[in-house]
C-alpha cells in the first residue's frame, strides 16, 4: 500500500459519497447533515481501500467498484455512530471530532445510523454497474446483509456488550472480533471478487483467509493502541477499553504476547496471498500496515 494509492482511493470514495448524498431529496436537513457529518468525517477508509485494491487486482473496473466501496463505508459509518452511543461504548470522540450524538443529539444520531445502514443497501443495489451480472449484484446485497447483521457485525457487538465486566476465553474473544470487526473486512474482499470477472472458488478461499487474518490483526492492534496510543493521534479516547472493563488481547495475553499474536496473524495473511497468481503487492502492504499503524 503506497500513500499515493491510499490517498487516490480515499479521494475517489469521498467524491462518490458526497455525490450520492447530494442527490438525496432533503426531507429533514438536520438528519441529512448528521449523515454527512459521520460519513465524511475522514478515517482510514480501510474497507473501501480493500474493495478497490483487491477488485482491481482481480480485473474489476474502478467504476464498478464504486458501488460496493461506497456501500461498505456507509455501513461502517452507521456502525461507528451506534457503537459510540451512550447505551453502547458511550464515547465522546471519533476520528478526532465529537461523536455524532455529541455533535447533534442522541435521537438524531440513532436515526443517522439507521439511515446510513439503509443507504448502504441503496448504494450497492442501485449502482450503475457496467460489467457485473445481476446474480453477482444480488450476491453482494446478500453478503452485505449477512456480514452486517446477526451473523456478523451486530452479533459480535452483542457478544461484546454481554461480556463487559465478564471473563472471556481467548477463543471466544477471537470469535467475537471475527464478527464485530472482521465481518465487514471479509465482506470487502467478497465484494471485490463478486465485482470482478474471476470465477475461482480456490482463489476466493485464499482471499477470505487473508481477510480474516488481517481483520483479527486489526483488532489486536486496536487493543494495543488503546493501551499505548495517544488520544490526539488516535482520534478517539485512549484507555477507553480498560475504563469500560472490556476483555482485550493485552488483558488476556499481556502486551508483548498481543503484539506477537498480531505479527503471527499478518504472517498468516501473507501466506494466503502467496497462493494467488496475481500481483498482490498492495494487499501485502495493507497487511503490514494493519499492525504498523499508530491510529
Amino acid at each position: 500500500m503506497t500513500l499515493a494509492s491510499l490517498t487516490s482511493y480515499q479521494q475517489r470514495l469521498e467524491q462518490v459519497l458526497q455525490h450520492q448524498l447530494d442527490k438525496k431529496t432533503l426531507t429533514d436537513p438536520r438528519l441529512h447533515q448528521a449523515m454527512g457529518y459521520s460519513l465524511l468525517l475522514g478515517g482510514k477508509r480501510m474497507r473501501p481501500y480493500l474493495v478497490y485494491s483487491c477488485g482491481l487486482m482481480l480485473g474489476a473496473s474502478l467504476a464498478d467498484l464504486d458501488g460496493p466501496a461506497s456501500a461498505i463505508e456507509a455501513l461502517h459509518s452507521y456502525s461507528l455512530i451506534h457503537d459510540d452511543l451512550p447505551a453502547m461504548d458511550n464515547d465522546d470522540l471519533r476520528r478526532g471530532k465529537a461523536t455524532c450524538h455529541k455533535a447533534f443529539d442522541e435521537a438524531t444520531a440513532i436515526l443517522a445510523g439507521d439511515a446510513l445502514q439503509t443507504f448502504a443497501f441503496e448504494l450497492i443495489s442501485s449502482h450503475n454497474y457496467q460489467q457485473v451480472p445481476p446474480q453477482r449484484i444480488l450476491a453482494m446485497v446478500q453478503q452485505l446483509a449477512l456480514h452486517s447483521g446477526y451473523s456478523g457485525m451486530c452479533g459480535g457487538q452483542a457478544i461484546d456488550l454481554a461480556h463487559t465486566n465478564q471473563k472471556m476465553q481467548l477463543d471466544a474473544l477471537e470469535q467475537m472480533h471475527q464478527l464485530k470487526t472482521g465481518a465487514l473486512i471479509e465482506c470487502s474482499v467478497r465484494f471485490a471478487y463478486l465485482a470482478s470477472p474471476v470465477d475461482n472458488a480456490t482463489h476466493l478461499d485464499a482471499l477470505v483467509r487473508y481477510s480474516r487474518a488481517i481483520g483479527l490483526a486489526f483488532q489486536v492492534q486496536d487493543d494495543i493502541l488503546d493501551v499505548e496510543g495517544d488520544t490526539q493521534l488516535l482520534g478517539k479516547t485512549a484507555g477507553s477499553d480498560q475504563k469500560a472493563n472490556k476483555v482485550t488481547y493485552p488483558a488476556l495475553l499481556g502486551l508483548e504476547q498481543a503484539k506477537h499474536k498480531a505479527q503471527l496473524l499478518v504472517e498468516e495473511a501473507l501466506a494466503a496471498l502467496r497462493e494467488l497468481p496475481y500481483a498482490t503487492d498492495e494487499l501485502v502492504a495493507l497487511a503490514r500496515y494493519v499492525i504498523a499503524r499508530q491510529f
